[in-house]
This record gives C-alpha cells, sequence and structure tokens, in this order.
C-alpha cells in the first residue's frame, strides 16, 4: 500500500503545492491553502485502449425523465438527463433537502431511488417525509457517509441517487476528515464515475462558505454537469432555483417556489408574484420588464433617495450590483447634470430577486429620479434598457418578449432604447415610448430637477 504523504491544497481550485502558501498562484485567492493527506504512489501505466466513436448523432433519442416539479424541470432544460451529475447548493435551511426529498418520492414511482444522507438520522428524514407527505412513496432510505460503500451497495435497479450531503462523504482513496479538498474530490469523482457506467442520475446537495458560494474545491463544479444554486430570505416564504452551469440545457435559467407547510410548491406566474405588493403612484417604484433565462419577469425596482448626514453618503443596495449603481449615479451627474453627491441613495429589487442584466439599468435610474424628485412613475409604466457611459441607452436582447409579458399584465405604457428590434405586435395595444439616450428619458418623465 502506498505511504500517505502530507501535501497542502487550495480550497478554491484544488492546486497543489508542496509546503503552505498565503496566495495560490493559480487562482489568486488568499487565504485558501490549507494541509491535507494524500496517497502517494506512481499510477500503474494501463495497456487498455480506448475506443473511437464517429461524432455524428446516434439514432437512439436520450429520453428526459421530469422531476414532478415543473419548476425544477425547467431549471434542468426539460427533465433529468439519465447518467447526469446534479449538484444543488444553498445556504442552511433554505430548502434543500426538502427539494430533494419531494423529488426523490415524485421519481420512486417505477422504483430505483435511494436518498443517502450523511448529516440527518433516519428518523429525523422519516419526520419531514411524514410533513411532505411522502412516507408511502417507493424512496430507499439510508444513512452512511462511506463513498464506497455507497457506490458498492447501489444495485442494477438504481435510477436516482441523492447524497446529502458530499462535504460529510470519506473515502479510502484519501486518507483524511470528510470535507477537506482531498476528500470532496476522491468521493466526486467516485459518484460521477458510478453515474457514467450505470446511467443513474445523480443528485449531490453541496453546503455553501459564507460567501455564498458551494464549498470546497472549485473543481468540483467543473466535475459535475449541472450546478444550481438555492436562495432565499429566511424570513421570506419564496425560493430561487438558479442554474449556473448545465450541459444539458440553458444557463442562467430560474424556478420560483413557495416553501408550504407540505414542502415546495411551483410559482407557475412569478411577474405577478413579484409585483402583488406594489402600490400605484409611488415615487421610487419603477417596474422593470427583465428576463432570466429563457423566462421573461416583470420585478419592481424600489429607491429611496434623502439627505445625509455623513461626509461619505451611503449606497445601500439589495438585489442588484452596487457597483453598477455607482456607474449610473455617475452618468446621471455627468450627461445630466443631476448630483447626488449629498444624498444617501437606497436600491432595493422587491421580492427577493436578485437581477444580473444590463437590461435593468433604465429602470433603476428612473426609480432614482423618481425618488429624488418626488414625482412617481404614471401607473401602468414599465422600463427596460442599458445605460452606456456616454448615456446613450443601448438596445438589449429579447424585447418582443419583455414586450408581451408586459402587456399580459396589463401595462399601458413602455419605456425602452429607441433602437430595441421586435414584431410590430409585440406590443399590442400598448404606448411604446422609445429613447435614444439618458437624457430624453429624463426629459420625457420630466424629473430633471432633485
Amino acid at each position: 500500500m502506498a505511504k500517505p504523504e502530507k501535501a497542502f491544497f487550495c480550497g478554491e481550485c484544488g492546486a497543489r503545492y508542496p509546503k503552505w502558501l498565503g496566495r495560490c498562484e493559480d487562482c489568486g485567492q488568499w487565504n485558501t491553502i490549507t494541509e491535507d493527506v494524500t496517497v502517494g504512489g506512481k499510477a500503474k501505466p494501463s495497456c487498455n485502449s480506448m475506443e473511437l466513436q464517429s461524432l455524428a448523432a446516434s439514432s437512439e433519442k436520450t429520453n428526459r425523465r421530469l422531476s414532478g416539479l415543473d419548476e425544477f424541470d425547467r431549471v434542468l432544460g426539460g427533465g433529468i438527463v439519465p447518467g447526469s451529475v446534479i449538484l444543488v447548493g444553498g445556504d442552511p435551511g433554505v430548502g434543500k433537502s426538502t427539494l430533494l426529498l419531494q423529488t426523490a418520492a415524485a421519481l420512486s414511482q417505477d422504483g430505483g431511488c435511494v436518498y443517502v444522507s450523511g448529516e440527518e438520522s433516519s428518523e429525523q428524514i422519516r419526520l419531514r417525509a411524514a410533513r411532505l407527505g411522502v412516507s408511502e412513496s417507493g424512496v430507499k432510505l439510508a444513512c452512511e457517509t462511506d463513498a464506497d460503500v455507497i457506490v458498492n451497495s447501489m444495485g442494477k435497479g438504481v435510477k436516482f441517487l441523492v447524497v446529502d450531503s458530499v462535504q460529510t462523504l470519506q473515502s479510502a482513496e484519501a486518507e483524511s476528515i470528510p470535507g477537506t479538498v482531498s476528500q470532496v474530490r476522491a468521493c466526486a469523482h467516485r459518484l460521477i464515475n458510478f453515474a457514467k457506467t450505470t446511467g443513474a442520475a445523480v443528485f449531490l446537495i453541496g453546503h455553501v462558505t459564507k460567501d455564498g458560494l458551494i464549498a470546497g474545491p472549485k473543481i468540483l463544479e467543473h466535475m459535475v454537469d449541472v450546478v444550481l444554486y438555492f436562495e432565499g430570505e429566511r424570513g421570506n416564504s419564496y425560493r430561487i432555483l438558479r442554474s449556473v452551469k448545465n450541459r444539458y440545457g440553458p444557463c442562467d435559467e430560474l424556478g420560483i417556489f413557495e416553501m408550504r407547510q407540505t414542502g415546495l410548491a411551483g410559482v407557475s406566474n412569478p411577474s405577478a408574484l413579484f409585483l402583488t405588493h406594489r402600490e400605484d403612484d409611488v415615487p421610487g417604484s419603477v417596474v422593470f420588464s427583465g428576463v432570466e433565462g429563457t423566462r421573461p419577469i416583470l420585478v419592481e425596482v424600489q429607491a429611496l433617495v434623502s439627505g445625509s448626514y455623513f461626509t461619505s453618503p451611503r449606497r445601500t443596495v439589495v438585489g442588484w450590483d452596487v457597483n453598477r449603481l455607482f456607474t449610473i449615479l455617475a452618468v446621471l451627474e455627468s450627461k445630466c447634470k443631476i448630483s447626488f453627491s449629498n444624498k444617501d441613495v437606497c436600491l432595493n429589487i422587491a421580492g427577493g430577486l436578485k437581477i444580473s442584466e444590463p437590461a435593468g439599468d433604465l429602470a433603476v435610474a428612473v426609480s432614482i429620479l423618481s425618488a429624488g424628485s418626488g414625482r412617481a412613475v404614471p401607473n401602468g409604466t414599465c422600463v427596460f434598457g442599458e445605460i452606456g457611459l456616454t448615456g446613450e441607452i443601448r438596445s438589449v436582447s429579447r424585447c418582443s418578449e419583455r414586450l408581451k409579458e408586459a402587456e399580459k399584465l396589463g401595462f399601458k405604457n413602455v419605456i425602452m432604447p429607441a433602437s430595441c428590434d421586435f414584431p410590430k405586435n409585440a406590443g399590442g395595444s400598448m404606448k411604446i415610448e422609445k429613447v435614444k439616450n439618458l437624457i430624453e428619458a429624463v426629459a420625457l418623465l420630466g424629473m430633471r430637477r432633485i
């Protein structure tokens, strides 16, 4: 047997070093290198040869399996692909185990579904199953932390395997405690090899760090086929399942759930959900028509502008990029001569949604101008468009889908970039106001004075 030897690994990228360093030379992160134990020895050369195949598509079509949750299937790209490995991460208590236990119960109708827990006892899982009403499902339950035992115990009839969580597993291939870089990598490799050789779909639950990223080496996300993040606030009953990597479907797809006493339920109309508590004719409130993945969503952008008592005015942002806010404030001051140097600016995306697309720039700018001037945006108006550094309103993608979603929810007016191309009937009976730059948008709304 090879003699164990000590080594140092980066927790972000998995790079190996002979001694401890303060900064990883590969990924540039600080204080991510920790000591670990690995098994030394050189690999034996293999005498086997690989089989080369044609690039042409096979005549057999891969059949996806529906999970029983429409929102989950949407994020996965239309269902579960046999042999895929899906990693689900999220904060403690957000509902990761609930989501996958419900999914396992739905998938167990045809048998072959196993749920393995390394964190909870069998009785704890049974109590959750009773609350969710899935106690009578065909899910097979086990509590085990040895990855080798888990894989060796799987029979030929296993089609779906849920492991909660990958950070609690350990393998004999790496002689270190569970959760270390080498253990997570070895256990993940063992489970991925099981999925690819048997065609079973494997779901892995992953812990997250204080920064909201999946704990362990970054190579873990490269090894799996799908990476999903389950997000939500503790005081909010709504949860968002976000896809950041998907080899079988679109990335940045969004699934929205509501946490109920009986489990998670999909939200079929998220636009109506995010606009539920919106009041009419309130300064600082603007509706943004956005797109998340393949789905158009209308959300409310809220802004508050007040006099500052600090030398450096505060900039508070929830659900958006704070650096993007700095840029928009600089453009407003440079091109529109509207200064916020003595004002505190607070920005919030209502409903707990996080917006990353630049199409929300114009909605943010209009909400800030509305809050600062005290003039409300006319009721029934939605806004979208990207703001350039020269003050121009740039075109955004999928304009027709944004317009159709706004029309479906009863909006009458739209403020959008003049350079957007869309079919004439996309906006229906809505009044479309096209603006070329930020100065035109300010003049259109009559909000020049702050």
